[in-house]
């Protein structure tokens, strides 16, 4: 399986910096050890990809469960994705994602939960908040410029375009704010770190 993951890693480095000219600002900021939750604007499908490969070890994903048919469901496990229902929702996910912060792994994750239409941030949904208290982690907050503009919601055709991964400072939370209960306290994590990620510029 690590073979499978660690080929498409470098197939995708290879592509995005030959194609997109991908780089990475703030590279030194990245939390390279132990648990983190790497929280990401959501642009394009190119995004899961652009955010893994700023990573010279494995980072776990999120993936609809639809695309664990066929050969999707021999492949998608093997790139270290988890499935999630986005029609009918379960704390399934949630609890695997929060397994592996628990054990020491990273998670990349998407806080707004579908990819924008206009280009703008959108409100983060309150799941992230959850599984940040749950798993008393770190929350690496990344920003994607580009994407958008390479591959759009809605369309099929690629554009070559330069595409640039911001990385921002750790957000570590205080222990009052990890003893959140109840939606409205998950949105305000989730919401912070929307706030931290809006923060975060190309130079």
């Amino acid at each position: 399986m690590k073979t499978v993951y660690w080929f498409f890693q470098s197939l995708w480095q290879k592509c995005f910096i030959a194609f997109f000219s991908y780089r990475v600002i703030g590279k030194e900021k990245l939390i390279t050890d132990g648990s983190v939750l790497v929280a990401s604007n959501h642009e394009s499908y190119l995004d899961p990809p652009l955010v893994g490969i700023a990573y010279d070890k494995a980072v776990y994903y999120l993936a609809r469960k639809t695309l664990f048919r066929g050969f999707g469901a021999w492949l998608y496990p093997r790139l270290n994705s988890i499935p999630v229902d986005q029609e009918r929702p379960d704390m399934t996910s949630l609890k695997t994602i929060i397994k592996l912060l628990k054990n020491g792994e990273q998670v990349v994750i998407f806080p707004e939960g579908a990819r924008t239409l206009t280009g703008e941030l959108q409100k983060a949904q309150p799941g992230t908040g959850l599984i940040v208290a749950k798993s008393k982690t770190v929350v690496q907050p990344v920003r994607i410029f580009g994407a958008r503009e390479a591959l759009p919601r809605g369309s099929n055709k690629m554009k070559f375009c330069p595409i640039t991964l911001v990385v921002g400072d750790p957000i570590t939370f205080s222990e009052e704010e990890l003893n959140a209960k109840g939606r409205d306290e998950y949105q305000q994590i989730s919401d912070r770190i929307m706030s931290e990620i809006a923060k975060l510029k190309m130079e």
